[in-house]
């Protein structure tokens, strides 16, 4: 046997070109000088928060943390234990880093402000374990955060910004994105401008890690993924759109067309990432029991609408009006949604038409 056989020590090959979320949000810092470095220290904070969350979703079941906390949030869904302890470990990370004025989370009714920083320049909305309800059974949940910043006259000498402040359409975001706690944690983060990027929780070494480089969404896929258990209240149009998925019309040739293929989670993180590898598309339609629509505009579907639009795709509401134009009226105010890969939404459209 010769000595090079046999797993000598040291013959394992090691990545040493490892690119971690802190090391790439710090090189995407160096290519604006105008940075203050500000941004790049709030993602160091919410970072820790997802690394947290995700370590308590894993020892949730073993504790006890995913029964009922007993009480219901703002928008009636019951809320869980770990939802409360989510809400508290974002809105702990926020505070910490000195550079977040205010958080819109769906677990809190009113704006949440830091008055202990009043110069602080971000706003960070977040539904922090979205699909919650899913948490028993083992489904995928995940985080879904915004972040937009104040104009200075809305801060200035220390005032506290206006809840008109925040309610910003998707176009004033900087960055969103979400983290989806399944086998792994997923980080799936855009920037204003920027390609989106998918970063995997490293257990051992307790770091986010490159693994998905500049996501592209397929141009067209037959996938849908929506709740047709609301059927019965969609508008008609919404009906034919899916009937003509499920029923083609037979092809040229007189062969019968090939239906599509029926996705659906119920938890919107785990829907949207999904859709965002495979392509396809995401649908939670306005309908006649939820006429605004059931999904919140300011820390879910503007978020998702960045993400899917920066990675090739498109995002609208029940109208048909581009997601990221929509303005909230209200902090928790709802919209339908339609999202995913390109030709798929153009069809969505040419539909509703």
């Amino acid at each position: 046997m010769s000595g090079n056989e046999g797993g000598a020590v040291g013959a394992e090959k090691i990545n040493t070109e490892i690119v971690t979320l802190s090391r790439f949000i710090t090189e995407e810092q160096a290519k604006h000088p105008e940075a203050t470095g500000d941004f790049t220290l709030l993602c160091q904070a919410l970072q820790f928060s997802f690394k947290s969350i995700a370590y308590y979703i894993r020892r949730a079941t073993l504790i006890n943390l995913t029964g009922l906390a007993g009480s219901s949030n703002t928008t009636g869904d019951e809320q869980k234990k770990l939802d409360v302890i989510g809400h508290d470990l974002f809105v702990a990370s926020m505070k910490g880093s000195g550079k977040c004025r205010a958080i819109v989370s769906e677990e809190e009714e009113e704006v949440i402000y830091f008055d202990e920083h009043p110069n602080a320049k971000y706003v960070v909305s977040c539904d922090p374990i979205d699909g919650s309800s899913n948490l028993d059974a083992g489904v995928s949940v995940g985080t879904i955060f915004a972040i937009t910043r104040l104009s200075d006259e809305s801060i200035k000498d220390g005032k506290r910004p206006k809840v008109e402040d925040l309610l910003k359409p998707g176009t004033d975001l900087i960055a969103s994105g979400f983290t989806m706690y399944g086998a792994s944690a997923q980080l799936v983060i855009t920037m204003k401008g920027g390609t989106v990027n998918g970063f995997t929780l490293d257990n051992a070494l307790g770091e986010f890690i490159l693994t998905h480089p500049n996501m592209r969404m397929p141009k067209k896929r037959a996938i849908y993924s929506v709740n047709e258990g609301n059927s019965l209240y969609w508008e008609e149009k919404t009906v034919n759109y899916f009937n003509s998925l499920k029923f083609p019309p037979k092809t040229a040739d007189g062969k019968d067309g090939k239906p599509y293929s029926s996705r659906y989670i119920g938890s919107m993180v785990a829907d949207a990432y999904r859709t965002l590898l495979y392509g396809g598309i995401f649908a939670y339609p306005a309908d006649k029991k939820s006429p605004k629509g059931k999904l919140r505009i300011l820390y879910e579907c503007a978020p998702m609408a960045m993400v899917m639009e920066q990675a090739g795709g498109q995002a609208v509401d029940s109208n048909m009006k581009r997601l990221m134009e929509v303005v909230p009226e209200n902090i928790h105010d709802r919209s339908g949604i339609y999202m995913g890969s390109y030709d798929e939404m153009e069809k969505v459209i040419a539909a509703h038409k």
